[in-house]
Order: C-alpha cells, then structure tokens, then sequence
C-alpha cells in the first residue's frame, strides 16, 4: 500500500536494507521468507544486525522503489 500511494510497486523496488536484532538466530528464517516475496524482483540487498530496533520486533524492511 505504501508504494502504490507513492506511485510506485512492489515490482519497482531496486534496493532492500534489512535489519536484524539477532542475525545468527534470525537470519536463516528470513532468508527463506525473503526468497519467497522478493526473489522475483532480483533488487539489491543489504542485511545489518543492530542491537535494537525502537518497537519490540525482530525485523526491520527499508526500501527503495522506482516511480
């Protein structure tokens, strides 16, 4: 919904930056759930561990998409 309120899709997204707040316990899950939802769109990634996202989850998606 956020990307088509910009203008743009998901098909259009060029760039993914993830972050993790505990890569060796998490990264194996969300590598396979990311192949399944973002392996189409063949966009550049980069996953990060952090020691904290500001809410009490897990995961955090940012994205960048063409218009």
């Amino acid at each position: 919904m956020i990307l088509e309120d910009a203008g743009s899709s998901f098909e259009k997204i060029v760039d993914v930056q993830v972050f993790l707040t505990n890569m060796k316990q998490d990264f194996k899950t969300y590598n396979q759930v990311y192949a399944k939802h973002f392996s189409k769109i063949q966009a550049t990634r980069t996953t990060i561990e952090i020691g904290a996202l500001p809410t009490p989850i897990a995961v955090e998606f940012k994205v960048i998409a063409l218009p």
